[in-house]
């Protein structure tokens, strides 16, 4: 035993065991006595750390990833590009447009217009419905849409953004807007429609590139159907844990809206799962210009067109009827 005390008192010499989370000393003396001591702080303080550290990480894929989570754009030739079979099918023709924005992007879009004569003397058959459809597949997905707003009578010039099936580029917020202004120069200047027969129509995504243009130009009037107010509100509802102050991508509808001039028709359902219909509301109100609202019941982010039925297009000819006025004439 004198050894193996090595001069020290009995019981003063202590041995660290641990067994699953427990530490514990064992004194070396018979009497078998236990004290449970805490782990090292060490162990604890990693715990929080590496969650932190993965937060941070997620939340940094998602910054270097943003546009990736915004825009879900399908190239050529995803959807139906057959212009002439749906032509025949349909009563209408089809006519490829290529333009190009500022920055030199190329960029397309279908031209769809009644070949019904009884239609094309209809007192709306000569306005133009610049149409910025939603963030994913392309303009050949909308093919069945693009006919019934065909029917109204109207005019439709839909635009496939930069990424988009047939356009250049890849997709972004300046990038869009760039797209709105080249398409708006494509109707006004290549095919001459006067500005008093031209109406911004913007689904969703679209909506922010509508208002946007809106702001600059002026149109005969603005439809903005399911939209936001602005893409941080759209993360705050989806993805809560994600700072607002951390988007690049702004897409400020909400402040844009107040400085459009023209009739503004807003369109939303309160059944919308993507969009929620308070934004919606808050388009409206925030609007100060000669504004209408059409809710649809019961519909879907995607099948507000489908639901509303007969109503929604009537409410969209009537709109169209009352922004059409004579060129040059004030509004």
């Amino acid at each position: 035993m004198a050894g193996w005390n090595q001069g020290r008192e009995i019981g003063s010499i202590e041995t660290l065991h641990r067994t699953g989370r427990t530490w514990f000393t064992e004194p070396v003396n018979a009497q078998h006595s236990w004290k449970v001591e805490r782990p090292p702080k060490h162990r604890w303080v990693r715990f929080p750390v590496s969650v932190g550290l993965l937060c941070g990480t997620i939340l940094l894929a998602m910054v270097v990833f943003e546009e990736s989570l915004i825009f879900f754009p399908d190239p050529y030739p995803s959807g139906e590009w057959d212009t002439a079979a749906v032509g025949a099918r349909t009563g209408t023709i089809i006519r490829d447009q290529y333009f190009t924005a500022d920055d030199g992007t190329r960029l397309h879009g279908w031209w769809c217009e009644t070949t019904d004569p009884a239609l094309q003397k209809a007192p709306t058959s000569d306005m133009v419905l610049l149409w910025f459809h939603g963030n994913a597949g392309n303009l050949a997905h909308r093919v069945d849409m693009m006919v019934d707003l065909v029917s109204i009578p109207a005019q439709v010039f839909i635009v496939d953004y930069r990424g988009y099936g047939r356009s250049g580029g890849r997709p972004s917020e300046g990038g869009l807007y760039l797209d709105g202004e080249a398409a708006w120069r494509l109707v006004t200047e290549e095919r001459g429609v006067p500005k008093d027969r031209i109406a911004l129509f913007g689904k969703s995504l679209g909506g922010a590139v509508a208002i946007d243009l809106a702001t600059r130009v002026d149109p005969a009037g603005v439809i903005v159907q399911s939209s936001f107010t602005s893409v941080p509100a759209m993360a705050a509802h989806h993805y809560p844990f994600v700072p607002r102050w951390l988007l690049r991508t702004r897409m400020d509808n909400l402040a844009k809206i107040g400085k459009v001039e023209c009739p503004l028709l807003v369109i939303h359902s309160p059944a919308d799962e993507v969009v929620p219909y308070e934004h919606g509301r808050q388009l409206f109100g925030a609007a100060r210009a000669e504004k209408r609202f059409f809710e649809v019941a019961g519909a879907g982010h995607n099948e507000t067109w489908l639901v509303g039925g007969a109503e929604y297009l009537l409410t969209i000819r009537d709109f169209l009827f009352d922004c059409r006025r004579s060129p040059g004439e004030a509004r």
